[in-house]
């Protein structure tokens, strides 16, 4: 079993999103708890819907992309899914195919199940480009089925 998931997804799964909740979170109980608006330039009742809407707004974007990610392995037979607190095992043949994604800043693989498992029926993680070469190159059969490589 190897990890072709990249070292970077606990800290984009868990401390990113912990920091922007504790941090903002508390900006926006501070603003409501304070008796800011009398000396400011913005009126308070704006600069408190602004401050939700903009924590909330976050929160939704992390939840939607980071907080989604998943750490991925792989072996001959098996792909193995963990959102580190629960870890699943599925059989290449319950894989309909896998989708590699390129941002600027990293690459993600999107594994897309025939039937819905635990964590749905797509995967997504931020693949290590390294690791997955080294994975694909030990086991050009899975290169060949679901990458479309030979």
């Amino acid at each position: 079993m190897e990890r072709v998931s990249s070292s970077a997804t606990l800290l984009l799964k868990f401390f990113i999103p912990t920091f922007w909740i504790v941090f903002f979170g508390s900006f926006t109980a501070a603003l409501f708890l304070s008796g800011i608006g009398m000396n400011s330039r913005i009126p308070a009742g704006t600069l408190k819907i602004g401050a939700v809407l903009f924590f909330l707004l976050g929160l939704a974007f992390l939840y939607w992309s980071v907080m989604r990610l998943k750490r991925v392995e792989l072996d001959g037979e098996f792909v193995y899914v963990t959102n580190y607190f629960k870890t699943f095992r599925y059989p290449y043949p319950n894989v309909e195919k896998m989708e590699e994604s390129d941002y600027l800043f990293f690459r993600s693989m999107h594994i897309y199940f025939k039937e819905s498992g635990t964590f749905g029926k797509r995967i997504t993680f931020v693949v290590s480009q390294k690791l997955m070469d080294d994975f694909l190159k030990g086991h050009p059969n899975v290169a060949k089925h679901f990458l479309g490589e030979a």
